[in-house]
């Protein structure tokens, strides 16, 4: 278990066996888990299942040395924590069934949220035996809960693999990098030693997307958030966002959000 304290979170796409609950306590970003593309901001909290790809990706002004700070308490754990029969148990079968539900990842919100955020907390300060109890008494109040939505889509497939994971961090990072400008599928693929048709087929297997639904994707999702600060007019926006005319921002912007950025715009200043 740690509690993180740092500038802005690992900014590299990333994998690993343990499974994975996470709170954010500072910051805010874009992250990426499996297939999806969020944005997250404080009381952002997940389950993460085994080799479950993710990276929580803070915003670009955390990156500017501007004095900005994120926080967030994290608990990695094994299936087998408490030996490789527990969770055959019948007593542990709904615990059983809420990781085998964390492989599509799992968002924790509501009242759900505010009290395992309270238990991990004081989670911190505990060490052996009663530590375990904790986590034993999270997990079960997570098994039993309806505050849980899935992450990912319905049939999500993860293909990763170790031999992955370095070329797949060097992609993501690139485009993170690039995502706002002009961006080629050519030079994604050099990066990645692949012909543009190859690293088409890899991308697509890896990330249950296109390359350009991805890009799409995260452009619409930075203009969601830039519209929520209501500080920029929509023609900036689409610029910011890396597209070059506004009637193309609108078609995408309809197409992933099922709005226009107009109304987006307006329904949130309601919201808050």
């Amino acid at each position: 278990m740690l509690n993180l304290i740092a500038p802005h979170f690992d900014p590299y796409w990333h994998f690993h066996q343990e499974y994975q609950l996470v709170v954010v306590l500072k910051g805010t970003g874009t992250r990426f888990i499996g297939d999806d593309i969020s944005h997250f901001e404080r009381g952002d909290m997940v389950l993460t299942g085994s080799n479950l790809p993710h990276v929580w990706r803070n915003d670009e002004e955390y990156f500017q040395n501007l004095g900005l700070e994120t926080q967030c308490i994290v608990i990695y754990f094994s299936s087998d924590f408490m030996g490789n029969s527990f969770l055959f148990k019948e007593e542990m079968a709904a615990i059983s069934q809420l990781l085998e539900k964390a492989n599509r990842g799992l968002e924790v919100v509501g009242e759900t949220r505010d009290r395992i955020q309270e238990m991990m907390q004081i989670m911190l300060y505990q060490k052996g035996f009663n530590g375990v109890i904790s986590l034993l008494q999270i997990l079960n109040v997570l098994s039993t809960s309806n505050d849980l939505k899935f992450i990912n889509k319905k049939g999500y497939l993860n293909k990763v693999s170790d031999s992955d994971s370095k070329r797949m961090s060097a992609i993501h990072s690139y485009i993170l990098n690039h995502y706002r400008g002009p961006i080629r599928l050519e030079d994604v693929a050099s990066l990645a030693n692949l012909s543009p048709t190859s690293f088409s087929r890899y991308f697509k297997a890896h990330t249950n997307k296109t390359f350009s639904d991805f890009i799409a994707e995260l452009r619409i999702s930075l203009a969601c958030k830039l519209l929520q600060k209501n500080d920029l007019s929509i023609i900036q926006i689409s610029h910011e966002c890396g597209y070059k005319t506004l009637s193309n921002f609108n078609k995408k912007f309809r197409e992933i959000t099922e709005s226009n950025p107009l109304k987006y715009r307006k329904k949130y200043q309601n919201i808050a």
